[in-house]
């Protein structure tokens, strides 16, 4: 029996070692945590014949006892470092190592994939893709960097249809055979270079999607990308698809599968798709967000009845934009999925001004001049959580701006908030922290449901 290693216990990592065992190999798990719920996993494991070690991290060393004891192969979470040193020896070693992603790709090969990247928008587009395809009747679910693990679906009795994965550059770096059908390119900005160093390593990570994608779909109204576009450059392909919400006119190439609105419209040059006023979603990046989901589906050919009526009905995804209540004349909105300053700034701007923000948790690189901007024209006062509070502070005291608060919790955020919000007769309490969560939380869904608690329980 062929023995496997599965590398972390959450999600990504248990549905690999369920699929692997099914799949006739020799199962352990390890993790580097040991925490009661981590222990509560090992013990249904091992009830299921997949031992499992917690407390233990893969160190060069321990990979050289992986070796002697004859394992084969090492599968990685998405959250483990691709150039952790225990998994650079076992590839030394000759110990086939790859992503839970590629665990899923090897085992799905024969249905489509789309595969949906990007800095920013991924989550929104990957939805939408997966509403539209579900309302023309398909089993299409949406996986990878967002519910579902990719394992979770090929462990299915039930194939899709179509495979609808949101993949983040720790998943694509892990995975280099994955080869969509469709793959979709939504924005890029700096970001996770604590992990891949450099932007030319990132953006290479990314490209490596598109590249092995057979159609290709990019947003032709971000910088980065449209630049690429302008030079052909790798990935970009003469017959990639393109989308603008600044009309045909602005649109790269001549494809035509390109979407664009026009007119109020969101169209192709040959055919007028679906009336605009049919998206529920405010920002201008949602109807960006919008056109790369109507185009995937066109080049999947799905109906454009069955895309307008998903359309219609779509009223966005958590923890993005998403109102959690009006309280005495105040919409209280949850953005936390908004962990970097782009995707901060985008929030800023979408929502009704002026604004209360709450800002702040695990800082992460980038430009932060946009951001700050954002505030200054948009946002009456800012409440600062989490270990960047202080940074946060003395930047934006630095720009000129004064009405700052270092509030430390999310508790004595959403009261303070909402005490501010009706003293100076704001509209709108935004929580978008322009910050990863795990100085405080385990993700990002962990802090958008605390703050929608905590909006729900302020008194009438």
């Amino acid at each position: 029996m062929p023995k496997a290693y599965v590398i972390g216990l959450g999600k990504s990592g248990l549905a690999a070692a369920r699929l692997l065992k099914r799949e006739g190999w020799q199962v352990a798990v390890s993790d580097s945590g040991s925490s009661d719920g981590l222990q509560q996993q090992q013990q249904v494991l091992t009830a299921e014949g997949i031992t499992g070690q917690l407390g233990e991290s893969l160190t060069p060393a321990r990979v050289e006892v992986l070796h002697t004891e004859s394992v084969q192969r090492l599968v990685v979470s998405p959250g483990v470092p691709w150039d952790l040193p225990g998994l650079v020896r076992a590839r030394e070693l000759g110990i086939e190592t790859i992503g839970e992603t590629e665990l899923a790709w090897q085992h799905l090969k024969p249905c489509p994939w789309i595969g949906i990247t990007g800095t920013n928008g991924k989550t929104t587009t990957t939805t939408l893709i997966a509403a539209i395809f579900q309302t023309a009747g398909l089993a299409a679910p949406a996986f990878g960097n967002i519910g579902l693990a990719a394992c979770e679906v090929a462990l299915s009795d039930k194939k899709p249809d179509w495979a609808i994965a949101e993949l983040s550059s720790y998943q694509i770096e892990s995975s280099p055979s994955i080869a969509p059908r469709i793959g979709v390119w939504t924005t890029f900005t700096p970001d996770h270079l604590s992990r891949h160093k450099t932007l030319e390593r990132y953006c290479a990570i990314k490209a490596q999607l598109l590249n092995q994608s057979h159609h290709q779909v990019f947003n032709g109204d971000d910088p980065y990308l449209r630049n690429l576009g302008k030079q052909a450059s790798y990935p970009v392909r003469e017959t990639a698809c393109w989308t603008s919400v600044n009309g045909k006119a602005a649109l790269i190439g001549n494809s035509p599968h390109s979407v664009y609105i026009e007119d109020a419209w969101v169209r192709t040059a040959t055919e007028l798709i679906l009336p605009i006023s049919l998206l529920r979603m405010p920002g201008a990046h949602n109807r960006q967000n919008l056109l790369m989901a109507v185009a995937a589906a066109k080049l999947a050919g799905i109906d454009k009845s069955a895309i307008a009526h998903a359309i219609a009905n779509f009223s966005g995804v958590p923890h993005r934009l998403e109102h959690i209540r009006t309280w005495h004349g105040i919409d209280f909105i949850n953005d936390s999925k908004a962990t970097n300053y782009d995707a901060a700034e985008v929030g800023l701007t979408a929502v009704k001004h002026p604004t209360i923000l709450i800002a702040g948790g695990e800082a992460k690189q980038g430009d932060d001049a946009a951001w700050i901007a954002a505030i200054q024209a948009n946002v009456t006062a800012v409440l600062l959580i989490g270990n960047a509070a202080p940074a946060f502070a003395e930047r934006l005291q630095q720009a000129n701006y004064s009405s700052v608060e270092i509030v430390e919790t999310m508790e004595r955020a959403v009261e303070r908030s909402a005490a501010l919000a009706k003293q100076h007769q704001t509209p709108v309490v935004l929580l978008s922290p322009a910050c990863a969560s795990f100085d405080q939380y385990p993700n990002f869904e962990q802090r958008g449901e605390h703050f929608r608690q905590l909006c729900h329980a302020l008194p009438e």
